[in-house]
């Protein structure tokens, strides 16, 4: 038993591209199915049941291309990736670079804090939750010593250190399984640099190489929702595109979900700024200023404010009516909520939204189907909890 717990959190050796975990329950999930409901409920018949065979047949060929239309793309509500700092950070992996002994760790170190104790960084919402930082150029004595800096003693027993750790595909895999495991409301894990998790093989990386460390850290942290912050360095010589300054190949941008690039005019200015890119959030330009005594990073200004979305009129009506457990048919659900819309309509945007739903209006939706039709839930958080 224990080695197949194992086999079910190593981190694998293959990644999709912003591949969503669907949270539709059902007793055929394997066999994705577009038919139209009559009455609420799928028409059961023997052609059906063949055609259901045809495609498990189709399934088994081992050149099968497995693919959805957007009907039901639409059907499926997925799980969104959740923020970890709002606008900032979401699930996923994350490279933060800059140029060697720039302050990037003590602005890890920041975040890290703040992720831990859940305080609001700078103008961003942070959800709070365990944070795992693998100093691995650090003891603990320096860690110690800049912790007190920056934070004198107001610990917290929810931000853990490491100095040593495996390298990524030996060891490094089990460990941090086996800490998000011990530690299952963990948000954050820092990697503090990416060369210490790498295996010995010179300095000359290929894409391939490149885009295979961040894949198997972004399958890690895409199956368990958290956020993955590897610190990395940028080159010397100046780029067309700032992101280009970032060491290695272009694989390492390309697989991830975002990356913060922090830069200085010069090594000894306090002031610094971060471009942040990722696929989740809004491009933006961050100007910071350092206090020269903690080393706390101060936001003084952005280039973009952050574009919020507007009201959705249908997750509010949902928000506002479901106070306890409910559950029923799609028809029922438009009752109830009394929306001019369609049942198959309403369930389209609750699909679509699920996220949304759940992470700004705290209600959890559910999209079940079988033989009798289809069954939405409706769960506030707190009742969940």
């Amino acid at each position: 038993m224990a080695n197949e717990a194992k086999e079910k959190t190593a981190i694998a050796t293959s990644v999709g591209a912003d591949e969503r975990q669907s949270i539709q329950k059902s007793t055929v999930n394997s066999i994705p199915t577009s038919e139209p409901e009559i009455n609420d409920e799928i028409e059961n018949s023997e052609e059906k049941l063949e055609e259901m065979y045809r495609r498990i047949q189709r399934m088994t060929d081992p050149h099968y291309l497995h693919t959805i239309s957007m009907t039901e793309l639409y059907q499926t509500p997925y799980r969104s990736r959740p923020p970890i700092i709002e606008g900032l950070l979401y699930a996923g992996t994350y490279i933060l670079a800059g140029a060697p002994k720039i302050g990037k760790s003590f602005l890890v170190a920041q975040i890290a804090y703040h992720v831990s104790t859940g305080k609001k960084l700078w103008e961003y919402e942070v959800h709070q939750g365990t944070v795992l930082y693998l100093a691995l150029e650090d003891d603990f004595q320096r860690i110690q010593s800049r912790m007190f800096k920056m934070y004198g003693v107001d610990d917290t027993p929810n931000l853990h250190f490491a100095t040593a750790a495996g390298k990524i595909g030996n060891g490094l895999d089990e460990q941090l399984a086996n800490f998000v495991r011990d530690h299952p409301d963990t948000k954050l894990i820092i990697i503090d640099t990416m060369q210490k998790i790498r295996e010995v093989g010179g300095e000359a990386y290929s894409y391939a190489s490149d885009y295979e460390i961040i894949g198997k850290l972004k399958e890690f942290a895409d199956r368990c929702s958290i956020c993955v912050l590897t610190v990395h360095h940028t080159r010397k010589q100046p780029a067309g595109d700032a992101f280009e300054m970032i060491s290695g190949t272009t694989g390492l941008l390309g697989c991830a979900d975002g990356s913060l690039l922090v830069q200085k005019k010069k090594r000894t200015a306090l002031e610094a700024t971060i471009d942040v890119v990722g696929r989740d959030q809004q491009d933006q330009i961050l100007y910071l200023k350092k206090d020269p005594e903690t080393q706390i990073w101060e936001l003084e200004r952005m280039e973009n404010e952050l574009h919020k979305e507007p009201p959705d009129p249908i997750l509010e009506t949902v928000a506002k009516l479901v106070t306890e457990l409910w559950s029923g048919s799609p028809t029922e659900l438009a009752a109830f909520l009394q929306v001019d819309m369609q049942p198959n309509t309403l369930t389209k945007h609750l699909n679509v939204n699920a996220g949304r739903l759940f992470e700004e209006y705290g209600v959890q939706y559910e999209n079940a189907r079988n033989h009798a039709g289809r069954k939405i839930t409706l769960t506030p958080v707190s009742e969940k909890a």
